[in-house]
């Protein structure tokens, strides 16, 4: 009997693991360095979607400060779908009833 309900668990496992995968392709964050002078928009992947890049920040000798702007934005941006990420994952995995601290594949 119990192993007919770890079957039925698994199955349900599966098919929601499916949708999350679905699901995080979906999700968006935007990432922001310098007081907003440098801002980005990543999807669940990481992909990078959009940049925008204060003019301020356009000039030859700002070249190393903008590439290090460019990088914590992404960072930023990072921590905030990995963040989206793992609050999908426990909103849709939340009632299967995994033992605690599963780490599930993401």
């Amino acid at each position: 009997m119990d192993f007919l309900k770890m079957m039925k668990q698994a199955k349900q496992m599966q098919e929601q693991m499916g949708s999350l995968q679905e699901q995080i392709v979906e999700i968006e964050a935007e990432g922001t360095s310098g007081g907003g002078l440098v801002s980005l928009r990543l999807n669940g992947k990481g992909e990078l979607k959009s940049l925008k890049i204060d003019p301020s920040l356009l000039k030859e000798e700002e070249g190393e400060i903008l590439e290090d702007l460019i990088i914590a934005a992404h960072t930023d941006g990072r921590v905030k779908i990995d963040q989206a990420i793992q609050d999908k994952t426990q909103e849709l995995m939340g009632g299967l009833g995994l033992p605690a601290g599963m780490k599930l594949p993401f």
